[in-house]
């Protein structure tokens, strides 16, 4: 189900999401389809507004092959990390038939970049695990942060990625629109009593890969993925902000 953004603005939007995330939240309580259920409505509110948002804006340089923008950390929700966890225990055995071992890389960027600071990162320049022959191989499952990271100048990511500028013209509407999707969905996993952090993606990826057990205990209340937790913005702050636009629960 798609939420639309309309002319009573950001903040109504993200109110009527999360009460669509409530309502999935709520029915799919302890059970792995609520993962599929939740970021099912997540990615659909996104893209489904994406060209609503940006109709105003100068096309997209970002296309298929590109990978410049694709060293930079990544945050994740928890329900990301399940539905990426999934994905590469499905396709991991064909992927290193071809050669690529999916989870040998993830470990390996997660021991190179494990504990930098975002600066230190994009020093570093290191690869995405999941860019195997030019392609992103999670594109399906990619994350909310993947998605709204999208730039009106390639040349200027190029540059960027050497360390040659610090600016690049993003799309403002793919940056807002994954922020209130975010937000909401984390505030509605907040209410529900789950984790609702977002987590370095490469580190909790190798948690879930390391502890079969761990969706389900994080369905049961646990924060499993905790030491791969960022918290540039103390929890205390964000829960504070939620509990401001919580929306009202219609009857």
């Amino acid at each position: 189900m798609s939420t639309a953004p309309t002319s009573f603005g950001a903040q109504d939007f993200y109110r009527d999401l999360h009460l669509v995330f409530d309502a999935t939240l709520a029915r799919t309580a302890g059970q792995p389809v609520l993962v599929d259920a939740l970021l099912g409505q997540a990615f659909d509110s996104f893209h489904g507004n994406v060209p609503l948002q940006c109709e105003d804006e100068p096309a997209l340089a970002c296309q298929r092959g590109c990978g410049a923008c694709c060293s930079l950390r990544v945050a994740a929700t928890a329900p990301e990390v399940w539905l990426m966890a999934r994905f590469l225990r499905a396709v991991a055995p064909r992927l290193l038939a071809r050669g690529v071992d999916l989870l040998r890389r993830v470990r390996e960027a997660n021991a190179a970049t494990h504990g930098l600071s975002e600066p230190q990162r994009v020093a570093l320049n290191q690869p995405c695990a999941f860019v195997a022959q030019g392609v992103c191989v999670v594109y399906p499952v990619r994350t909310l942060a993947c998605r709204g990271h999208a730039s009106h100048d390639a040349q200027a990511c190029a540059d960027a990625a050497l360390g040659r500028c610090d600016e690049v013209p993003h799309s403002h509407g793919h940056r807002q629109l994954r922020a209130l999707v975010q937000n909401a969905m984390q505030s509605s996993l907040r209410s529900a009593g789950l984790a609702w952090g977002l987590y370095e993606l490469n580190q909790a990826l190798v948690i879930a890969a390391d502890h079969p057990g761990a969706e389900a205990a994080w369905l049961a209340g646990e924060d499993v993925l905790a030491p791969a937790a960022l918290n540039e913005v103390p929890a205390d702050e964000m829960a504070a902000v939620f509990d401001r636009l919580q929306p009202t629960p219609r009857h």
